[in-house]
């Protein structure tokens, strides 16, 4: 990690601590977090990683990418009122044997209206390349929901390669087998049996790019 990014994490902390009126003390009794551990992302000798860079954006009450960007604005945003939205982590590259939501795989968080947002566990996963166009564009972050089967058809984040990636495809069951078919018909069907296991991770329910 570059020194630059620690001092871009802690201007914008200091920018937000002020705006807030909050001391070092404040901000950990208020977070649960450690008073040394927020000195020091204060000072700029540390960066917060995870699960604590989401627990400062939740509460001053904005994106993660407001405290890690270098042009973020001088005033707190306030476009929804608190409570309408919910953060959902962005999955990158997985780490082998890791949970799928776990730190290392988790490369962002992405906010969205809690209105008409399915039931249960949730997570984006990063698309890459072009075997779902032009249905999921490369890049695009889609909208999984957690569970162990999806219907014949239906598009699915799938664990393959030994647990070390996970891809997007259209799910077909044939006897013994499951089919993993692209969008694109210029990729071959990936076949999944016994000597060639995967496992289902949840079904794509949206998809959201950036233009």
């Amino acid at each position: 990690m570059t020194d630059d990014i620690k001092v871009i994490f802690s201007s914008n902390l200091n920018r937000l601590m002020k705006q807030r009126n909050e001391t070092a003390t404040d901000l950990s009794e208020k977070t649960n977090i450690a008073y040394s551990t927020v000195n020091d992302w204060k000072n700029g000798k540390k960066m917060a990683r995870g699960g604590n860079l989401q627990k400062l954006a939740d509460h001053f009450g904005i994106n993660v990418s407001e405290l890690t960007s270098d042009n973020a604005s001088d005033e707190i945003p306030n476009i929804f009122p608190v409570g309408e939205m919910v953060s959902i982590p962005i999955i990158g590259e997985i780490a082998c044997g890791d949970p799928i939501t776990a730190e290392e795989n988790i490369i962002g968080y992405r906010l969205r209206s809690k209105d008409g947002l399915v039931s249960g566990n949730t997570f984006y996963l990063k698309a890459y390349g072009d075997s779902m166009e032009p249905k999921i564009p490369n890049g695009a972050d889609v909208l999984i929901r957690e569970q162990a089967s999806v219907e014949d058809g239906e598009i699915a984040a799938v664990l393959v390669n030994g647990d070390t990636e996970a891809t997007l495809k259209r799910v077909h069951y044939q006897n013994d087998s499951i089919l993993l078919i692209a969008e694109n018909s210029a990729y071959q069907p990936y076949i999944v049996n016994e000597d060639n296991p995967a496992r289902i991770l949840g079904k794509a329910i949206e998809v959201s790019f950036n233009l």
